[in-house]
């Protein structure tokens, strides 16, 4: 096993100054750079046809970072705490007793450690299996397993936990985080690079480090994970068996379309930019998301004239005189806002826009900001009808809303 990080997440007072700092020296970079002919934009503005707003569910909550539901009908939302807490919202309403809280093994000192994914397993109805994705007090990642209480569907069995996988972390950021499970009920996650700057271990690109990848694994047994016979490097030989896809260096959330089975990922970048990659379902995997040979569409090391053979380049980018660390989304496929269906939205966490992106022709992607929220988007998430919402790292859950023309 190996290493990994996340995003741009801090502890709010810090993070704000330490985000400012970043988006004047990286402003700074792109205007000295910017006659460089591989800047050219990668994607163009479209007419979105609708306005964006959001409405606040919950407050009072410490520094969330995810939202989900447990597919079993309830209507219950999960929300994610990065000390290390899992508390449901039911009815518009925070329950007092936290589902799960394991402060106790989550270190979550670093910027970018914590809890920080959790997933059901699509047979939660009738299993009561659940995982989460944490940092722990060795700033290494754990993904663990757990179970439902036996007599409180509100309450998790805090001492059911199986660990299935730990990855040693050789720094405190680019931890990745992101769990979820794909239509082909496989155990998705995403590991960032291992942090530092740069890619100091070369991991994006090493097939034989699991820092910088998106795995994917099969958690239907009793015990532990196996691997998927059709996953890329299943027999060792090219990769490790593990790895779905490579080339990342710090996927902050990604998704599936519920519709298409495609997975879009928000990858946060280095100095210059922001970016958005598909991939689209019945890819087989193995695919070379770019990092550190590219940062979005443009060439990192080298800084000139890189080979581009063989990178999956991403759909959608954004400079930092926009924002400074994405946060990747969904798309909407709830049915109360129809002008919103197939449109994929996503976010900044440091400079707080939310932007609406869509196909406008085979292989081409128009993208438009929507809204400048106000505060730090840590992730989005869909309910059980794929309706969306934005978490807010300052403490709430906002469900996003066409307002209208």
């Amino acid at each position: 096993m190996t290493a990994r990080r996340l995003s741009g997440i801090a502890l709010l007072g810090l993070a704000l100054i330490s985000l400012t700092i970043i988006a004047i020296v990286a402003v700074q970079q792109f205007t000295a750079l910017a006659s460089n002919d591989d800047l050219a934009p990668l994607n163009a503005p479209f007419q979105v046809g609708f306005s964006v707003g959001v409405e606040q569910v919950v407050g009072g909550m410490n520094q969330p970072l995810f939202v989900t539901h447990a597919g079993d009908g309830s209507g219950r939302m999960f929300v994610v705490e990065k000390g290390g807490r899992i508390l449901i919202v039911r009815d518009g309403q925070l329950v007092a007793r936290p589902f799960l809280d394991i402060t106790d093994r989550v270190g979550s000192r670093g910027y970018e450690q914590g809890l920080l994914g959790l997933a059901f397993d699509p047979e939660y109805r009738n299993n009561g299996r659940f995982y989460v994705n944490y940092t722990d007090r060795n700033g290494d990642t754990v993904v663990a397993r757990y179970q439902v209480s036996a007599d409180d569907p509100n309450l998790a069995d805090d001492a059911s936990e199986q660990v299935l996988l730990t990855v040693a972390q050789p720094y405190p950021n680019h931890n990745g985080g992101m769990i979820a499970f794909g239509p082909d009920k496989y155990l998705y996650i995403g590991l960032g690079d291992g942090g530092s700057a740069g890619d100091p271990l070369g991991a994006g690109q090493d097939r034989f480090n699991l820092l910088g990848k998106i795995l994917r694994i099969d958690v239907s047994g009793a015990q532990g994970y196996t691997i998927p016979p059709d996953n890329p490097f299943a027999d060792g030989g090219q990769g490790l068996p593990e790895i779905w896809s490579y080339g990342w260096r710090n996927p902050w959330r990604f998704s599936f379309d519920r519709a298409t089975n495609d997975m879009y990922v928000g990858d946060v970048g280095q100095n210059m930019y922001e970016e958005i990659s598909l991939e689209r379902a019945g890819s087989g995997g193995g695919q070379n998301y770019g990092w550190n040979v590219m940062e979005g569409n443009h060439c990192f090391q080298p800084s000139n004239g890189c080979t581009r053979d063989g990178l999956v380049l991403p759909i959608v980018e954004y400079s930092h005189q926009l924002g400074i660390s994405v946060t990747g989304g969904y798309v909407y496929r709830g049915a109360t806002y129809p002008r919103m269906q197939g449109v994929y939205f996503y976010g900044d966490f440091g400079s707080t826009r939310l932007w609406a992106a869509q196909e406008t022709e085979p292989g081409l992607w128009g993208a438009s900001e929507v809204l400048v929220t106000g505060f730090p988007i840590s992730s989005f998430g869909e309910d059980e009808a794929g309706e969306l919402y934005v978490v807010d790292f300052s403490g709430s859950l906002y469900r996003l809303v066409d307002t209208g023309n």
